[in-house]
């Protein structure tokens, strides 16, 4: 109990801090320095995530951190079992990212940090604006930023991953761009598993070898999204018949 009611007032003085100061002081460095705007903001948004992390109790296991490829934008692309799966690991990508998300997800306060470091908000009842949001992201990456995918489309609620979307991966077939597959074990456990309570515990964050769609098979090439899937579930049983 006592870890949700830190988190609770964490967040409160963070927004609320944010509101009246934060916020109001990037908005006027954006007028005259557009990039120190961005790198301000990352860094507070790392600095905030990596606070809750520290109060949830959780503690992060990187493995194949090796694979993340230096000095150029990728799509990495991860399994989705909780809201912890961003919180985590946007505090472990290195560089300039941004994530898509479900518009849903839309935090007040939090948002206008966001949309400061190119993470886009995706409506999948619009089909057009969800052409837009891949087709902005495909240009973030030819601009040198790398794009996060949780191509499940939400978080899934058992251990079994559902479908992949292959619409997303059209970030990677047009840019030629890496594709850096990513399996989170044990994030629900902090959070989901038992809410409205934070749990400490151990999250399981493992990179696969970065890969590009030319080099898979013809038959992968047409379904990316289905073998980046069966990579991540390799990984995720692995972890769990370790934990076994």
């Amino acid at each position: 109990m006592i870890r949700i009611f830190l988190a609770l007032i964490a967040v409160v003085l963070f927004f609320t801090t944010s509101f009246f100061f934060i916020l109001p002081a990037e908005w006027l460095i954006g007028k005259f320095n557009p990039d120190l705007q961005e790198r301000s903001c990352l860094a507070i948004v790392k600095w905030a995530f990596r606070l809750v992390i520290r109060i949830a109790g959780c503690k992060t296991k990187v493995i194949g951190h090796e694979n993340v490829p230096e000095n150029e934008a990728v799509l990495y692309v991860a399994n989705h079992r909780s809201f912890f799966d961003i919180i985590i690991t946007y505090t472990l990508v290195p560089g300039r990212c941004g994530y898509i998300s479900k518009k849903e997800n839309r935090v007040p306060i939090l948002t206008g940090y966001m949309n400061k470091i190119h993470c886009l908000f995706l409506d999948r009842k619009d089909v057009k604006q969800g052409m837009k949001v891949i087709l902005t992201a495909i240009q973030y990456i030819k601009d040198g930023i790398s794009i996060c995918i949780f191509p499940e489309g939400t978080r899934a609620h058992t251990s079994e991953m559902l479908p992949f979307k292959e619409g997303s991966f059209k970030i990677a077939s047009k840019t030629g761009c890496k594709i850096v597959p990513i399996a989170i074990t044990g994030s629900s456990a902090i959070f989901e598993d038992h809410l409205p309570l934070l749990k400490k515990g151990e999250v399981i964050v493992e990179y696969g070898k970065p890969f590009t769609i030319a080099e898979l098979s013809p038959e992968d090439q047409k379904f990316p999204g289905r073998y980046t899937r069966g990579l991540i579930e390799s990984m995720l049983k692995a972890h769990e018949s370790n934990m076994a």
